[in-house]
């Protein structure tokens, strides 16, 4: 069991190196855009090839996505980094007032 979960996996890394997944932004946006296209007549070769009945109308619409994975990478980035600088002054304030909350217990 070990070794087919290990092989499934490597498997699902390989397929997502191969695809440009683990690239840049600008390449899995390409990945995106190549299975928004091969996806719709994937399935219904599929379904024809089984004999199975699907309409369009059944099948939902392929979602678009108007963003850059690069810009949204580098807000996140952006966000911890200012976090990550503001955190000594923070827990100073929360210190002082954790003190102050303290004493009037105490009182």
């Amino acid at each position: 069991r070990l070794l087919i979960k290990g092989g499934l996996a490597g498997a699902a890394v390989y397929v997502a190196y191969d695809q440009g997944l683990l690239g840049s932004g600008t390449e899995g946006a390409e990945a995106l855009k190549k299975a928004q296209e091969t996806l719709p007549p994937a399935i219904q070769e599929w379904t024809d090839y089984l004999g199975l009945e699907v309409r369009a109308a059944q099948l939902p619409a392929t979602p678009k996505f108007d963003f850059s994975i690069s810009d949204s990478w580098n807000k996140g980035v952006h966000t911890v980094m200012s976090a990550l600088s503001v955190a000594p002054t923070r827990a100073c304030e929360y210190t002082v007032e954790g003190w102050k909350y303290v004493k009037d217990l105490v009182k």
